[in-house]
């Protein structure tokens, strides 16, 4: 198969996916698109909004047009990791002989819906971290391999609603993109109320399986980036530490700590995706652009100053991305 319709059937799966999806979900495309753009480059999605938004339900939706299993962990405070993980049962066999036997928790599932994540303690949010990184859990002294593809897709409340508890720095780190669910507009709350209350049953058809979406993984790596588009990626993410000499004021002012490297991956891997679903093989200045913000946006701390202030990152980004300009090829 030659790279030109290679690219077609990526692009043709993609938008296939998106249009099963929104069968169900009204509205929300960058969200069903950034969804997509972190399972297609291998990596997880931090989905934040207020209660009764569709979020659990655009992630089930979503298993259903991918033909992938799915498990839902709801998150409550008196969750102990091993509600995730699974624990060893010593059990007894017909002949009376005892031995350990291991049962598997809710991670074991290839699209996980991490619900409510910061309803736990992070004891238990920590649960998720080798998961999320190396496709493993440990039990014991066993590591047990997760089945590819792998995506955690996590909902969260307003950290100001009662009852949370923020999410360590390591593990927001472990997000590839972190997407911010806004509440509808008059029409769309229209089209949700119809088809909610109507009865009616919305049946998603399977689009694809995970052999094909692996496969559209391998092809992701391989898009061509030249490298003063490379450089600018690096550029802006140096420019959201306070000490870069490229740094904004509002960064200098505002902001304890910058995004790292991981977010420079993310910005390149959901760029080349951005690239190919726009028939391309090689990343331009606009793909960049269009993934920035939620990339970045749980990558940023700010300081005392910038909380009290009420600055928020999606602020910080858009001054870097105003400040840093592109460099010519």
């Amino acid at each position: 198969m030659n790279l030109e319709t290679q690219i077609q059937e990526f692009r043709d799966t993609f938008y296939r996916v998106k249009t099963e999806v929104q069968k169900r979900i009204v509205g929300q495309d960058a969200i069903v698109e950034g969804v997509l753009l972190c399972l297609l480059a291998n990596g997880h999605a931090l989905l934040e909004g207020i209660p009764g938004l569709g979020k659990t339900q655009l992630i089930r939706t979503l298993s259903e047009a991918l033909n992938l299993t799915f498990k839902p962990i709801h998150f409550t405070p008196d969750m102990m990791p091993s509600d995730i993980t699974g624990t060893t049962f010593l059990v007894e066999d017909e002949h009376g002989r005892k031995q350990f036997e291991f049962q598997q928790g809710p991670i074991f599932a290839q699209l996980i819906l991490a619900d409510e994540i910061n309803r736990a303690t992070p004891r238990t949010q920590s649960a998720l971290l080798e998961a999320m990184q190396d496709r493993t859990v440990t039990v014991g002294r066993t590591s047990h391999k997760l089945e590819e593809p792998f995506c955690v897709l996590a909902t969260q409340n307003p950290l100001e609603m009662e009852g949370t508890y923020p999410l360590p720095e390591a593990q927001l780190d472990r997000f590839l993109f972190k997407l911010l669910i806004e509440f509808p507009n008059e029409d769309e709350i229209v089209q949700i109320m119809r088809r909610t209350t109507s009865g009616a049953e919305i049946t998603i058809d399977k689009v694809t399986d995970a052999e094909t979406l692996n496969q559209m993984r391998q092809l992701v790596p391989q898009v061509i980036i030249a490298e003063h588009v490379e450089r600018h990626i690096i550029r802006l993410v140096r420019a959201t530490h306070p000490d870069s000499e490229d740094a904004p004021e509002i960064v200098k002012r505002y902001v304890h700590l910058g995004a790292g490297i991981r977010s420079i991956q993310a910005i390149t891997l959901t760029a080349k995706i951005r690239a190919l679903l726009d028939g391309r093989y090689n990343v331009a200045y606009e793909d960049i652009d269009a993934v920035l913000l939620p990339a970045l946006r749980h990558r940023i701390l700010l300081n005392f100053e910038g909380q009290g202030e009420g600055i928020v990152p999606d602020a910080v980004i858009n001054e870097v991305h105003s400040t840093i300009k592109p460099l010519s090829s």
